[in-house]
């Protein structure tokens, strides 16, 4: 066998259509439609935990299902349908970051690489064999959308590689270090309020990975500002966190628990996102420096 390997997709599994946009149309996933231009077989079932649905998984005979990014459970009935098992292409470097949001959380926890793992998987939260891996970078401006958009290129060829050894014989599985696991929990709605009282570095990683998933945001008399970008401030000594410091063409300077974020996009309510020097132009008394931002669990 030669070193690269033909492999046959005999059925796509994908989400039930949702409603979408202002009319609520029920909308196909990206997969679903890549799948129908292909004339593959789709199956979008509510649950794989009933009898029915499994016993039609069971029926399709694979080798192998490959899970990518798919918000269903498998039950462990279905991980010992294949002969080869279910592997998943999981964006991180495990065992780091195991978890519904992996890219987000190592952002915002200041990582400074990240990466995609191709990995058996087992009954437990990704807790599988890593059977290949693929690191990038995390710039210092990464956000979670282009870090998502990195993974997304180096997903592909690393499934395609470790396809090639499985169908050689030629994988090795390498077990977890559970000891150095740490665990992604989904972004919730809750989190996007900024609390001004963390400090600028812990805000400005905040920020960048909450970009475009759930904006961060935080509130001035009583509207609702979404913060899209940022930058660490110089410091600044006895000014109650959340204090509009200066606003000028650079953007608005806001006092942190600690040193200074200096916010340089964001979006007015019921206004499309901004650079800060544009918005200041017909909104700068709404920025007066003494200003207060509020703080978490205020004003919302």
């Amino acid at each position: 066998m030669g070193s690269t390997c033909s492999h046959e997709v005999i059925a796509v599994y994908t989400q039930p259509d949702r409603p979408a946009g202002r009319g609520k149309k029920l909308a196909s996933s990206p997969v679903k439609i890549l799948a129908q231009e292909m004339g593959l077989p789709i199956y979008q079932p509510l649950s794989l935990k009933n009898s029915e649905e499994k016993s039609i998984l069971a029926n399709l005979k694979p080798d192998l299902i490959i899970v990518v990014a798919y918000g269903l459970l498998l039950p462990p009935e279905i991980l010992e349908i294949p002969k080869y098992g279910c592997i998943n292409v999981h964006a991180s470097l495990l065992p780091k970051w195991r978890g519904a949001a992996p890219i987000q959380r190592a952002i915002e926890a200041g990582d400074k690489q990240s990466g995609i793992t191709i990995m058996q998987m087992d009954a437990g939260l990704d807790t599988g064999d890593m059977l290949d891996y693929a690191i990038c970078k995390i710039n210092t401006h990464e956000t979670g959308g282009s870090l998502q958009q990195k993974m997304s290129t180096l997903g592909p060829p690393a499934l395609l590689l470790t396809l090639n050894k499985i169908a050689q014989h030629k994988v090795v599985a390498i077990k977890q270090d559970g000891t150095l696991s740490s665990y992604a929990k989904k972004i919730s709605k809750d989190e996007a309020l900024l609390d001004w009282s963390m400090t600028s570095k812990k805000l400005f990683h905040k920020i960048l990975a909450f970009n475009p998933s759930q904006v961060t945001y935080t509130t001035l008399n009583g509207e609702r500002i979404r913060i899209w970008r940022a930058q660490l401030g110089l410091g600044c000594q006895g000014v109650a966190p959340g204090t509009i410091v200066n606003a000028d063409n650079s953007g608005v300077l806001v006092s942190t628990g600690q040193g200074t974020l200096l916010i340089t996009e964001l979006q007015m309510p019921g206004k499309k996102r901004l650079q800060a020097s544009e918005v200041l132009r017909s909104k700068a008394l709404y920025f007066t420096p003494g200003g207060i931002f509020g703080q978490k669990g205020h004003d919302q």
